[in-house]
């Protein structure tokens, strides 16, 4: 088993002194990096009251900036994420090209895998956590390490990142 306990103990020192949202997913993004990682890493916010989305945070600004928002789908993708709070997993850019219209410069980032994992805080959805990484990359032990070591410190950044 790999000790992940400096990976752990950079991310509670980050997260401590973290003002705003940069900081706070830049740490669990470093987290992510260290662990499980991961090619492309975002922080999306949601606003059901008005519908739309927000990247919060990302690895490439040049790709994927953080201005503007966008329409929530109502699709397969929400039900699971959204509705269900389940994690989507995708591990081919077909998977992929199901769910997500912009399937074409995921790949050509180099990434045909993906994770997102729903945040919740006190019963609400109030984003998710997107990694994205090569074909094949989110393997089931991949997945559960996710679960184990990134699903807390993601709650604990978004608590940070919206004050």
């Amino acid at each position: 088993m790999t000790d992940y306990s400096q990976a752990i103990a950079q991310f509670d020192a980050a997260i401590a002194q973290a003002k705003g949202p940069d900081a706070a997913f830049g740490a669990l993004q470093a987290l992510v990096q260290a662990t499980v990682g991961a090619k492309l890493f975002t922080f999306m916010t949601v606003d059901m009251e008005a519908e739309v989305a927000r990247r919060a945070y990302t690895s490439d600004a040049a790709n994927y900036p953080t201005s503007g928002t966008k329409p929530i789908r109502y699709d397969s993708w929400f039900d699971l994420v959204h509705k269900e709070r389940k994690y989507f997993v995708a591990n081919t850019i077909a998977d992929i090209a199901k769910v997500f219209p912009d399937y074409e410069l995921i790949n050509s980032l180099g990434c045909q895998s993906v994770v997102n994992m729903p945040v919740v805080i006190g019963g609400e959805l109030v984003g998710t956590v997107n990694m994205l990484d090569v074909d094949g990359y989110y393997t089931p032990e991949r997945v559960q390490m996710i679960r184990d070591l990134i699903a807390v410190p993601a709650k604990l950044a978004a608590v940070i990142a919206a004050k």
